[in-house]
């Protein structure tokens, strides 16, 4: 007769099979709040399409209007109508040179400064997340800032929230 034992041995080394505990499970990334509107960090990846390249923008909820960082900006009027020719500010390398009409001229006031400067602004597609739109900018020397783009209320207003405590909350756009 064999009897069995109810009190549990401690195994013997290398004869018990290790024990497997579940993964755990990471949260879903959240893009967007329950009506639809794009959650934006503080940082975010744009992609424009007229140069085919994706960039990091800041997401600026001070700035009313976006900025592109531009050098060799050169005013001009085609056809009785204000023009702008620009080369894109990439730091170690500059874009092809760009030609586009001004939508208007903006005078911006910076908060470091009493100084006004007059902008031209412009209009571009840019894609943030899945969310490709038309938008406006100004053209300004920025290659001291961090960033060659910078997204402004004008862009978000209606279609984003912005949570300063994250970076990247959308995917990096593919291009289109």
């Amino acid at each position: 007769m064999v009897l069995l034992s109810l009190v549990r041995q401690p195994p013997v080394f290398g004869t018990s099979l290790p024990i497997r505990e579940p993964k755990p499970t990471k949260p879903a990334k959240v893009t967007k709040t329950p009506d639809g509107m794009l959650i934006l960090g503080s940082e975010e990846w744009v992609y424009v399409p007229e140069i085919d390249q994706t960039f990091k923008a800041r997401v600026d909820t001070g700035a009313t209007t976006s900025s592109i960082s531009a050098t060799d900006i050169v005013p001009f009027e085609r056809d009785g109508k204000d023009w702008v020719q620009f080369k894109m500010d990439l730091g170690d390398k500059e874009t092809k040179e760009f030609k586009v009409p001004v939508e208007r001229w903006a005078k911006i006031k910076q908060s470091s400064s009493e100084e006004v400067d007059k902008r031209a602004v412009v209009k571009a597609y840019i894609t943030v997340g899945d969310h490709k739109e038309k938008t406006e900018f100004t053209l300004a020397e920025r290659g001291h800032m961090k960033f060659p783009i910078l997204l402004g209320r004008s862009f978000f207003r209606d279609i984003a929230v912005v949570d300063v405590s994250k970076k990247y909350v959308q995917d990096k756009p593919k291009k289109s």
